[in-house]
């Protein structure tokens, strides 16, 4: 064998590799994992302004959102990230910032104690089946279901948040 058919043929074995390597990379951004930049502080201080998330676009497809899910929300001008706080048929009421579901107390131990106090009062609202009431955990600033967002409906949740990758310092699982 010739040293250019050799050749040509280590070129066909890479281009081959890395057209391979191209469709897995397109198909698990597509429907497993892709990031998303957090944008503004109404997430804060679980999530701050710039930080990159990585999101779980699979989870959804087979599972339905839960209570302190921080998901990514697809709207047409732009993507919210926001904590799940009211799932379908039941009913939300805040109270001097203190959140109510069904009737009973809600602690949600992932706020501050100014946060809470900053959430106001909503409410009640009986959440309609298909949709979520969300809101961000800088409770003071967050627009979200309370205040233009509105509730949101399960097909305009694209993923879970699961991980801080950027800055490099701040690696973490969201929770």
């Amino acid at each position: 064998m010739s040293s250019v058919t050799k050749s040509n043929n280590e070129w066909i074995e890479w281009g081959k590799a890395i057209v391979i390597a191209l469709i897995i990379a397109i198909f698990i951004r597509s429907f497993l994992f892709a990031t998303s930049i957090v944008e503004g502080e109404s997430m804060e201080p679980t999530l701050e302004h710039g930080e990159r998330v990585v999101f779980n676009k699979f989870v959804y497809i087979f599972g339905e959102p839960e209570r302190g899910d921080i998901v990514i929300i697809e709207k047409p001008v732009k993507n919210y990230v926001k904590r799940i706080i009211g799932l379908p048929g039941e009913t939300i009421e805040i109270i001097d910032g203190e959140l109510f579901i069904n009737g009973k107390k809600h602690i949600q131990s992932f706020l501050s104690l100014d946060a809470i106090q900053q959430t106001g009062n909503y409410g009640p609202i009986v959440i309609p089946d298909n949709q979520y009431f969300v809101m961000g955990d800088n409770r003071g600033i967050s627009k979200d279901s309370r205040n233009g967002l509105g509730l949101i409906a399960k097909e305009e949740i694209i993923g879970k948040s699961e991980l801080i990758i950027f800055p490099f310092s701040e690696w973490e699982f969201t929770k």
